[in-house]
């Protein structure tokens, strides 16, 4: 079998790469935006500068049997696009579709389409998760655009046979993490006292070994075919206890002091940060039961684990 894995410089593509690598099972073909300074021998590597609606892919997909495409426009918190859903939509609706479109031209058996729990929305009430099985709810364009994505994909799949899975992950942490998980980890390493010990929420997480522990479990697991799966680390924290058990990962104190959420809410709404406000204060769950049921699959890594595991590379970062 040979593999396509697209945006295989990215946070989740290189892991999927050192992991497809790891199996030996496969030949991987990855796809970059310009020549990598490192890749394996066994890497076939193909330079694709844009993605879009007119892309080539014909040279790409010559004899590739299964597609992991990760490559996409990201979420990103401070937009400079004047209209960020048509930017989106360039890359995640119609490049995804050019790529799709060929690749079942080419015969092509299984598409993997890494999405994101925003199709499903962007909040739930505590212990009323989202499953799979949810009307799609998307606020922002990122996530319109990758329902959007799925929806022309299923499609697609109806008129050629050519199977589709789709993957929605939460948020996604690791070792190399960056944005506001990084922020975190900085605050908590230098024992700034946070105002977030009385927050009561639940959050999913994914950890980026369980997150790609389930797209190779979809590369040729028959039972994926056709189906979307949400996945996280099955066990959902409220922001206060993350920071806690990440500062102990750390080997850190958390300086959590109880500052009451109503305080911490109207006080982002006065500083312009109430979207950031309802990601530290709201619940966000997913329900896996469909993703372990169907594909007899857990998640490897407990959070513990896993946050030992982004402490320790952290550190390690650090110090250089």
């Amino acid at each position: 079998m040979r593999i396509l894995l697209t945006g295989a410089s990215g946070f989740v593509g290189c892991a999927v790469l050192g992991r497809l690598l790891a199996d030996g099972r496969h030949q991987i073909r990855s796809s970059y935006r310009s020549i990598p300074k490192d890749v394996p021998e066994d890497v076939e590597v193909c330079v694709v500068p844009e993605i879009g609606e007119d892309t080539d892919w014909s040279g790409v997909l010559r004899g590739v049997t299964t597609i992991v495409h990760c490559a996409a426009r990201v979420h990103v918190m401070n937009e400079s696009e004047a209209d960020p859903l048509s930017a989106f939509r360039r890359v995640n609706v119609q490049g995804t579709l050019q790529l799709a479109r060929q690749a079942a031209n080419s015969g092509v058996r299984r598409f993997i389409f890494i999405s994101s729990i925003k199709v499903n929305g962007e909040a739930t009430l505590p212990n009323a998760p989202f499953a799979a099985t949810d009307r799609p709810a998307p606020i922002d364009p990122y996530g319109v655009s990758k329902m959007e994505a799925e929806q022309q994909l299923r499609e697609l799949s109806s008129a050629t046979g050519m199977e589709v899975v789709i993957i929605r992950p939460t948020l996604v942490y690791g070792p190399g993490v960056k944005a506001n998980f990084l922020s975190m980890m900085r605050w908590l390493d230098k024992g700034v006292p946070l105002p977030l010990g009385s927050i009561d929420n639940r959050r999913s997480l994914v950890a980026l070994d369980n997150l790609v522990s389930l797209i190779v479990t979809c590369v040729d697991h028959p039972a994926a075919a056709n189906e979307t799966f949400l996945v996280s680390d099955g066990e959902d924290l409220s922001t206060s206890e993350l920071l806690r058990r990440m500062a102990l990962a750390l080997g850190k104190p958390a300086r959590l002091l109880p500052v009451p959420v109503w305080l911490l809410e109207a006080t982002a709404a006065l500083l312009g940060k109430r979207a950031f406000s309802k990601r530290l204060c709201g619940s966000l769950q997913v329900d896996i039961g469909k993703t372990r049921t169907l594909l007899n699959w857990n998640p490897p890594l407990g959070v513990d684990e896993a946050l030992s595991k982004v402490a320790k590379h952290y550190m390690e970062t650090q110090a250089k």
